[in-house]
């Protein structure tokens, strides 16, 4: 019963946010169905939320044919194994930069940067592939995987001493290195690793170091690897002394300093295993069956999107895991809902930025919903909420 009493207070918070998101979602939908079916169209969100349930799962539970609204279940099985392959594939990346976010929340750390250490972490995944393509697959993969992770870690680093010897606030520090991260590797690409032969930019093929595809059509070992660092990082944070002392810096660095411990030893520690997790991010998109290489163009926008799994999550890797399998499934169901329905798929990105609104709007809609949930943890809402300059650690 009161396990049951600590999920509610935990999840209420976080299913209201996304049941207002998708709420609001289709009130834009019915106000821009002029435009895609020349009319409005009230049923028109029930027949794009169908879509997009079946692209993520393959599961229909609705029937909106003729404009009747009828309940109805079916599943294809073939249909299913392929929408949940996409599903997990694409809610791999998200399980890597959600950690990325939140066990920096746990040291009171704001890391923004996930974006800039997912490029970089590719980049260093898809040189160290290229130049071990020859070797035996197990070899291959495991120095390419190693290095993405390893080149995550070093631009996480960067931020870390900075914040840890300066004090400079590291939402900006990884805000410049974000941008710093995507220009140099568009200029390495274009001018020292360019390969002869394709149209566009891009490094050697990763040859043997792809990732393997293990089931499906493209459910490949980086589902494996994302989803092993989940109980990886439980264990870590919540099973360790250095988890302690990572969660103790974040929520009260005077009284960790007096205890004997180092805030500056563990800002450095935590934004480089911040930037280890983009890192392995960036090595299972690179490695993974869709590309192979590394592309001079190459735009992400999931080390952002690890902010909103991260809070939605409530920076506990399950609850991180969770979220990210419900944001995968939307990117997953996403084509479905334009092919079937005819509705852009940036409206998911619309959802997504509505649920991260809502989020951080916890206390007006505990006090307009009368609900009772539990806060967020202190050393989160501290880091968020912080303006620049306080709160420091060092």
């Amino acid at each position: 019963m009161k396990l049951a009493r600590q999920v509610y207070g935990l999840s209420i918070i976080p299913i209201i946010s996304v049941l207002l998101a998708l709420l609001f979602g289709a009130i834009l939908i019915i106000l821009t169905s002029p435009v895609s079916q020349g009319q409005f169209d009230l049923l028109l969100p029930i027949k794009a939320y169908e879509a997009l349930l079946e692209g993520a799962t393959g599961i229909s539970f609705l029937n909106t044919d003729d404009g009747v609204l009828a309940f109805a279940f079916s599943i294809d099985p073939d249909r299913a194994a392929r929408a949940l392959t996409s599903t997990l594939v694409a809610a791999g990346p998200l399980v890597l930069t959600g950690l990325a976010v939140g066990v920096g929340f746990k040291a009171g750390l704001f890391n923004i940067g996930g974006t800039g250490q997912v490029l970089v972490g590719g980049f260093f995944a898809a040189l160290a592939g290229a130049a071990v393509a020859e070797q035996p697959v197990p070899v291959a993969v495991t120095i390419a995987v190693v290095a993405g992770a390893f080149g995550g870690a070093l631009y996480g680093f960067i931020p870390g001493v900075l914040k840890a010897f300066t004090g400079a606030h590291e939402v900006v520090v990884t805000i410049m290195l974000n941008s710093l991260a995507a220009f140099v590797i568009i200029g390495l690409v274009n001018d020292v690793f360019k390969i002869t032969g394709p149209t566009f930019a891009r490094t050697a093929d990763v040859g043997n170091a792809a990732l393997p595809v293990l089931f499906g059509r493209d459910g490949n070992v980086g589902i494996f690897i994302a989803f092993a660092m989940v109980p990886i990082a439980y264990f870590l944070i919540y099973r360790t002394t250095l988890g302690f002392e990572i969660r103790t810096v974040g929520a009260n660095p005077s009284a960790a300093r007096y205890a004997g411990m180092s805030p500056r030893r563990l800002i450095i520690l935590t934004l480089s295993m911040c930037g280890l997790f983009a890192g392995l991010a960036g090595a299972i998109i690179i490695l993974g069956p869709s590309l192979g290489y590394y592309p001079a163009v190459f735009g992400t926008t999931i080390g952002f999107a690890g902010i909103t799994v991260a809070l939605l999550g409530r920076s506990h890797p399950a609850g991180i895991a969770l979220a990210a399998l419900l944001l995968g499934g939307m990117n997953a169901g996403a084509p479905a809902m334009q092919i079937e329905a005819d509705i852009q798929r940036e409206i998911i990105d619309v959802i997504q930025g509505l649920i991260l609104l809502f989020l951080a709007m916890e206390v007006v809609i505990k006090r307009l919903l009368r609900v009772r949930a539990e806060s967020i943890a202190p050393e989160e809402l501290q880091t968020v909420s912080a303006s620049y300059g306080q709160g420091s650690t060092t």
